[in-house]
C-alpha cells in the first residue's frame, strides 16, 4: 500500500492508495491552497482496500501530530467516508470529510465555519473532480479521472460504500484534460476509474471505452503513450479491442482485475468473468499485439479457499502471462458478504499471498530475461527509474525525469532493466 506523501510547498497532501486519489489530492490541494491555507495544513486522503490500509493511515495521522505540532490535520478518502467516526475519535484531527464533499472547492472555502465531520451518504454522490489533471506535480506520468463509483457488489469490497455508484466524465472534458497534459509537456497520459469499463452507461446514448480511448488519440496527437488503469476483461467493449489492435499509441500492458483462478472462488466474490475467460481475453490480445504484457490483481486466502483451489491462482499467472502482479492475503472488511463466510486462518492467508509474490516475481524475472538484447524505448521517472511501452521497469541512472530516449538491455537485477 502506498503511503506518497507530495512534499511542496503549500498544503501537504499525504496520499494511499488508488491513482483516483492521486488526482483527487490534487484538487483538494488546489482548493485548499485557493482558500488560504498552507504550511498549516496537512491532508491525509485514505484507502479502504484493507485493514492494513486504514491501519496505515491512522499510524501517519498520530506521526503528523507528533512531527507538526499545532498543524491542523484534515482526513479523507474511502477510510474516513467509510467510518468518520473512527477518524473523528482521534484528538489529532482537525475535520473528517467524506470523498463527495474533498473535491467540492467550497467545503475548504467554508471550512473554519463549517461542522468538524462532513460526510454525506455515499448513494447521494454525484461529482468528479475535474480540471486539475494539468496541475499535477510531481509527476511524469498524468492521471486523468475518466470514470468514479461501482455499481457492483464484489462480496469483499467496501469500495461501493466509499465511492458511491457509478459516474462519468463526458468524452469532451477528459480530451480537454488530456490535451492540457499534452501542451504542459506530459508523455504519457493514464485513464483512471474505480470500475473503468463501465464508463460511459450513465452519459446520453450510454457510449462505450473503446469510444473514449479513439477520440483521445484522434483529438490530442501530442501525447505519446495513453495507458488504462485496472479493468474487467470480460467488459472489454469490441472497439476498445480494435483501439488495442490499430494504435501505437496506446501501451502495450493492460492491468486486470482477476482476484482469483479458481472458478467456485470467483463466483463467491461474486465477480464477473471465470478462468477460462481471462486466460482467452490474454491469448486474443497477444495474437495482434505479441509484444502486450499483463500485470493483476490477486487475492490469496479468499474463503473457502483450499489448497487445490489456491493452485488454480498460481496456475493463472503461467496460463495468462502475468508478469506485474499485485498481491492481497484476502482482509475481511466489516459489512460484506465474505466477512461473513468461513474464514481461512490470517497465517494461512499470509503463506499463500508469500507464495503467490514468489511465483510472481520469477514471471517478472523471465520476462525481463526475454528483453535481453532489445531496443526498447523508456520514459524516464524520478528517483533513476523509467518505465517501457510494456510498463516494464528500468533503471535511469542520471536520465531526466520526463525524458523518452531509446536505449539496448544488457540486462536485468531481477526487478528491473539494465540499459547498455
Amino acid at each position: 500500500m502506498r503511503d506518497a506523501a507530495d512534499i511542496v510547498p503549500g498544503v501537504e497532501v499525504v496520499t494511499f492508495g488508488c491513482r483516483l486519489n492521486i488526482v483527487e489530492s490534487q484538487a483538494m490541494r488546489a482548493a485548499a491552497a485557493a482558500a488560504g491555507f498552507g504550511g498549516d495544513m496537512v491532508i491525509v486522503n485514505t484507502c479502504a482496500v484493507t485493514n492494513e490500509a486504514v491501519r496505515q493511515a491512522r499510524q501517519t495521522i498520530r506521526r503528523i501530530a507528533r512531527q507538526k505540532p499545532g498543524v491542523k490535520i484534515v482526513v479523507t478518502g474511502c477510510a474516513a467516508q467509510i467510518d468518520p467516526a473512527r477518524f473523528a475519535e482521534m484528538d489529532e484531527v482537525a475535520h473528517v470529510l467524506g470523498n463527495g464533499e474533498k473535491i467540492l472547492a467550497r467545503t475548504f472555502a467554508n471550512l473554519a465555519g463549517s461542522p468538524r465531520v462532513q460526510v454525506n451518504a455515499a448513494r447521494e454522490m454525484r461529482s468528479i473532480a475535474q480540471g486539475t489533471a494539468h496541475e499535477l506535480r510531481g509527476q511524469t506520468r498524468a492521471f486523468v479521472e475518466a470514470q468514479n463509483g461501482c455499481d457492483h457488489a464484489c462480496t469483499f469490497c467496501v469500495i461501493p460504500q466509499g465511492r458511491g455508484p457509478s459516474r462519468s466524465t463526458s468524452v469532451a472534458k477528459i480530451v480537454e484534460q488530456v490535451q492540457k497534459l499534452a501542451d504542459n509537456g506530459y508523455r504519457e497520459v493514464v485513464l483512471t476509474g474505480v470500475d473503468i469499463t463501465s464508463w460511459g452507461g450513465d452519459l446520453e446514448g450510454a457510449p462505450k471505452l473503446g469510444r473514449l480511448v479513439r477520440e483521445i488519440l484522434r483529438n490530442a496527437p501530442h501525447i505519446a503513450r495513453l495507458r488504462l488503469s485496472s479493468l474487467d476483461c470480460v467488459e472489454a467493449d469490441d472497439e476498445l479491442l480494435n483501439v488495442i489492435k490499430d494504435e501505437a499509441r496506446f501501451m502495450p500492458h493492460m492491468h486486470l482485475s482477476l482476484q482469483a483462478g479458481d472458478d467456485l472462488i470467483l463466483k463467491r466474490m461474486k465477480r464477473r468473468h471465470n478462468r477460462r475467460q481471462a486466460i482467452d481475453f490474454c491469448a486474443k490480445i497477444r495474437v495482434f499485439r505479441p509484444e502486450m504484457t499483463f500485470g493483476a490483481d490477486i487475492i490469496a486466502g479468499f474463503p473457502t479457499e483450499d489448497e487445490v483451489m489456491f493452485s488454480r491462482s498460481l496456475d493463472l499467472v503461467e496460463e495468462c502471462g502475468l508478469t506485474h502482479l499485485h498481491v492481497f492475503p484476502y482482509s475481511p472488511r466489516e459489512g460484506t458478504p465474505a466477512a461473513r463466510m468461513p474464514q481461512i486462518p490470517r497465517e494461512i492467508a499470509k503463506e499463500r499471498a508469500a507464495r503467490l509474490r514468489v511465483c510472481g516475481e520469477n514471471a517478472l524475472r523471465a520476462h525481463l530475461a526475454s528483453q535481453i538484447g532489445k531496443h526498447v524505448e523508456i520514459l524516464a521517472e524520478r528517483g533513476g527509474t523509467g518505465r517501457a511501452r510494456d510498463f516494464t521497469l528500468a533503471r535511469t541512472p542520471g536520465v531526466e525525469p520526463g525524458t523518452t530516449f531509446a536505449g539496448r538491455v544488457a540486462g536485468h537485477d531481477g526487478r528491473a532493466l539494465i540499459l547498455a
